[in-house]
């Protein structure tokens, strides 16, 4: 085989090669081997022409050792001969560069380079860059085989270029795509975490774990402002332990942090920190920015929800406490009072006359009614907090309490039925027991002194759903964790046969605010239903919202 088909034989597979890689700049490096492999060159550039189209903007070398590099400084643009294929893109070779009239010489600690041959890569008819070769291997000119070669190579060079250009392009668009996919299911989660009933704690983990992994942070913190300092709300990543927020705000060995400010309304309620992962130039881009502030805006959204409805509730919480001691006041001055000046009046009449028959009378009577109004009183004491639901527990105390509506007159039905606290069995949370003692307590006491019912049926039951209560069948020794138990709820119903009452017009002047109040912060829901046919006051409260059994 001559040395002319031997070339085209490694043309072609120096061709294939090329064009099956994808890598752009791993193509630009083999385009520069394969220059010198072919023409015996001691050195090879490759420069890419700028969007002017007047000067180099890259210029990529081989041959040229690091320190000899970076002796020779700022690398070239593409003056003097090099500029020549910028402005005439066609083949050029010489037998010594330093003697073409356009030539500027060379930087200092350059190496002496004498002959040269130049072709430029043309991409779609415009040349995209060029390709340089200098100093033929032991003093040779380059030929007309050479330049053949290399302007077949500069063409193969081409179509790899553009290849691994338009499929480095559509990897970039793939993955913006998945970016923006998971961009988009991050910012649902963390709507769906802000609507619900989560936590504020649990939605601001939220957001600092996906911006970490979409923004490929090192660590991101968000900060919020707490009497005039900042104060680390939540974290993704390593934190330095004792950080001093007001002090300092940083991590160790992140190169550069990117910072976004958390709004709401304008008004600056803290801050979102990332900080880059230190690989690479370790720098964040504008999308990383972009992307940052729709999290930080969603940190806000989440902080002034949180505040708005803990004040909301702090606001219910005061007007219930409030309704409820203008209650126990009524009941105090309405019978308590008034029975004591009754027996002021009745010891001072006694006081007045001379008959010890009438002084006897009026202590006995005094006596009666004093007990009758301890009696008062102990009630009044119990209903604000009864002794039993401490000691004993919730099934205990409403039977005490249905047992004193029965000696009010009322006739009350039971059907309390919860395995799960049963004599010897687990209790309720405090919290919740209380919930449930004061709710079913404010539906009698309306019951009592609005509905004119003669009968209420009071319900208490543990509502296990269909899958679980198959699997407790089948499998009756086996424990339950506590996950389980927030998928189960209490159902706590109170229903009379009264003639009802328009909710729409008197619903405060009936307590309902303060049962609403006490279900909505124990997670649950409240219903009410009255009409002619009686009323019924029924809620649903899950025992993961605070309900635990304990």
């Amino acid at each position: 085989m001559s040395d002319h088909d031997q070339r085209l034989m490694t043309l072609i597979e120096i061709g294939r090669a090329l064009v099956a890689e994808l890598d752009p700049e791993a193509v630009l490096d083999r385009i520069l081997h394969e220059a010198r492999e072919l023409t015996g060159a001691r050195y090879a550039a490759l420069g890419v022409v700028g969007e002017g189209r007047d000067r180099l903007e890259r210029f990529l070398t081989s041959g040229i050792d690091e320190q000899t590099r970076r002796a020779i400084g700022a690398l070239p643009h593409g003056r003097g001969v090099l500029g020549l294929l910028i402005s005439d893109p066609r083949p050029l070779r010489l037998t010594d560069v330093s003697e073409h009239p356009q030539s500027s010489g060379f930087p200092a600690h350059h190496p002496p380079m004498r002959t040269f041959l130049g072709v430029p890569i043309m991409i779609r008819g415009q040349a995209w860059g060029n390709l340089y070769l200098s100093e033929k291997a032991d003093g040779k000119h380059f030929t007309d085989a050479d330049e053949d070669a290399v302007t077949l190579l500069a063409q193969w060079a081409a179509t790899a270029i553009e290849n691994a250009r338009l499929y480095d392009n559509s990897e970039r668009r793939r993955a913006d795509a998945e970016h923006a996919v998971r961009s988009l299911r991050a910012a649902q989660d963390i709507a769906d975490a802000i609507g619900s009933v989560a936590e504020l704690d649990h939605v601001l983990e939220l957001i600092v774990r996906r911006a970490r992994a979409l923004v490929e942070a090192r660590s991101v913190l968000i900060l919020l402002h707490e009497d005039d300092v900042l104060v680390v709300a939540a974290s993704a990543g390593p934190v330095p332990a004792g950080l001093d927020i007001a002090a300092e705000l940083g991590v160790p060995h992140a190169r550069s942090a990117l910072t976004v400010p958390m709004l709401h309304r304008g008004v600056e309620v803290g801050v979102l920190a990332a900080f880059s992962p230190g690989l690479g130039d370790g720098s964040f881009d504008q999308p990383d920015e972009q992307l940052l502030r729709t999290f930080a805006a969603s940190a806000a959204n989440a902080v002034a929800i949180k505040r708005s409805v803990d004040a909301d509730r702090l606001h219910a919480q005061i007007a219930a406490a409030e309704g409820e001691r203008r209650r126990w006041a009524r009941e105090l001055h309405d019978q308590t009072l008034q029975s004591l000046g009754a027996m002021r009046m009745l010891l001072s009449a006694a006081a007045r006359q001379a008959d010890p028959q009438a002084h006897a009378d009026a202590l006995a009577q005094a006596i009666d009614d004093l007990e009758l109004e301890a009696d008062n009183l102990r009630g009044i004491i119990t209903d604000l907090r009864p002794s039993l639901l401490d000691d004993l527990g919730l099934v205990p105390a409403l039977d005490a309490l249905l047992d004193r509506r029965r000696d009010a007159g009322l006739v009350t039905e039971r059907d309390i039925d919860v395995p799960a606290l049963a004599d010897g069995g687990p209790r309720l949370d405090p919290e919740l027991a209380t919930t449930v003692y004061r709710l079913v307590q404010e539906a009698l006491s309306n019951v009592v002194k609005h509905s004119g019912a003669r009968t209420c049926h009071v319900t208490v039951r543990l509502i296990v759903p269909p899958g679980e209560q198959h699997r407790r069948e089948q499998h009756p020794g086996e424990q339950h964790p506590g996950e389980q138990h927030r998928r189960e709820q209490l159902l706590v119903e109170v229903r009379d046969d009264g003639h009802g009452y328009d909710t729409s017009s008197r619903t405060s002047g009936f307590g309902l605010q303060g049962m609403r109040e006490r279900v909505h912060l124990a997670g649950g829901r409240l219903e009410l239903v009255s009409g002619g046919g009686g009323t019924v006051v029924r809620a649903h409260i899950p025992l993961g919202g605070g309900g635990q059994l304990g």
